[in-house]
């Protein structure tokens, strides 16, 4: 029954968290580090399960943290594992030492972490914020917006971290609550083909890796011009990253029926005069916006960030440039600058798409909703500025009902 599970494709109605575990079981991870935290416990629960079945055949290493977890993947890595590992807010904290050194080794761990927010204010709840505290920490960084894409994003995740021309770790995020427990069919591929999908990475050239007895450095101290160097390789690496990922969404699209755009989606935005911009599960919300809007006559598009480092500002410049104005969603707060991560982002390819109306839209933290009534709100607003009217550019969407 097992065999037969493992070589068939299958449609199943699962969980986010449950679409996390699959994605990287049929990618056959060697060591896999966990511990629970809410609300990405059921990710390594599932995996456990799939150990205990016989179809996960890995090192299981139940450790006392995140930090011990990030630790102990990092390691496996070096030594030439596939490993895969996954948390969540304060975890990711405890292990954020870690994560730079994981990224630093250019060590390609692959992790899921299912958003939620983190310090100062304690808050179970949904936010992006965990995402953007990683964002200097030199990994790549994926964003799903429902079940299937998270499973996908996982396989896609191997073929992006252990490419000879990238051997980068690489995040894939999701938000908690919203879609860890959402549950929504799900076309599991069969091993068979995941296995066919992954199988160029194993006619690359070889990877450094540690082997008993051969002298080799992994996270050794660098020093002056040494240390640059590998800066600017890791920082090349990362820029290589963008038109890589491009390519195995393609390949991926031709493999299994299904493909999201590469580097960010862009939805009904050609003929646009004004678009929203976006990620994670509120754009699923948009998009009915966006196609509500366009029966009313208005001509908006949407385009959502599937990957957020490297920032792909060169795709971003081409769908936003000539566009009379842009409204920025964030799920999350930009100490320092009054106004949503995303948006700074955003604001910052000004140079490339001009001095067009921008306003940056805060809401959805915490658990709170973003509602269609929300997002028609915001419509109306950057329609607003796009006209010429004075506009606020930050505006607290959730506090204003």
């Amino acid at each position: 029954m097992v065999k037969k599970e493992e070589s068939m494709a299958a449609t199943k109605v699962i969980t986010g968290n449950s679409a996390a575990a699959y994605g990287a079981m049929l990618c056959r991870p060697e060591v896999v580090a966990m511990y629970p935290i809410t609300p990405q416990t059921e990710v390594v629960e599932e995996l456990s399960r799939f150990h205990a079945e016989g179809r996960l055949e890995a090192e299981m290493v139940e450790v006392e943290g995140e930090n011990s977890a990030m630790n102990i993947v990092t390691a496996a890595s070096a030594a030439g594992a596939r490993v895969f590992t996954a948390t969540s807010s304060y975890g990711l904290v405890f292990m954020y030492d870690a994560l730079l050194q994981t990224a630093g080794y250019r060590a390609p761990v692959v992790m899921v972490i299912a958003n939620r927010e983190t310090p100062g204010i304690t808050g179970v709840s949904a936010g992006q914020q965990d995402m953007i505290s990683t964002r200097d920490s030199g990994w790549i960084s994926l964003v799903a917006s429902n079940c299937q894409e998270i499973l996908d994003s996982v396989i896609m995740a191997y073929r992006l971290a252990e490419d000879s021309e990238v051997q980068l770790p690489v995040m894939v995020n999701y938000d908690g609550f919203y879609l860890s427990f959402l549950a929504e069919k799900v076309e599991i591929p069969s091993r068979k083909k995941v296995d066919e999908f992954l199988s160029p990475l194993k006619n690359q050239p070889p990877r450094p890796v540690l082997i008993p007895g051969k002298p080799a450095g992994f996270g050794t101290h660098g020093l002056l011009e040494g240390y640059i160097e590998l800066r600017y390789k890791h920082f090349a690496a990362l820029e290589r990253a963008k038109g890589k990922f491009e390519v195995i969404d393609r390949l991926f699209g031709k493999h299994f029926g299904r493909s999201y755009g590469g580097q960010i989606d862009a939805y009904r935005t050609d003929d646009a005069e004004i678009v929203l911009v976006a990620a994670g599960s509120v754009t699923g919300t948009a998009q009915r916006v966006v196609d509500l809007q366009r029966e009313k006559g208005v001509k908006i598009g949407l385009v959502r960030l599937r990957m957020f480092r490297p920032f792909p500002r060169e795709r971003l410049a081409q769908v936003l440039k000539g566009k009379k104005a842009i409204g920025v969603i964030d799920r999350s707060i930009c100490f320092g600058w009054n106004c949503g991560p995303i948006f700074m982002e955003i604001r910052a390819l000004t140079p490339e798409i001009g001095p067009v109306p921008m306003q940056s839209f805060i809401c959805g933290m915490a658990n709170m909703d973003v509602s269609t009534y929300q997002i028609d709100r915001m419509v109306e607003l950057v329609q607003s500025a796009s006209a010429g009217n004075a506009y606020q550019e930050v505006r607290w969407i959730s506090m204003e009902e």
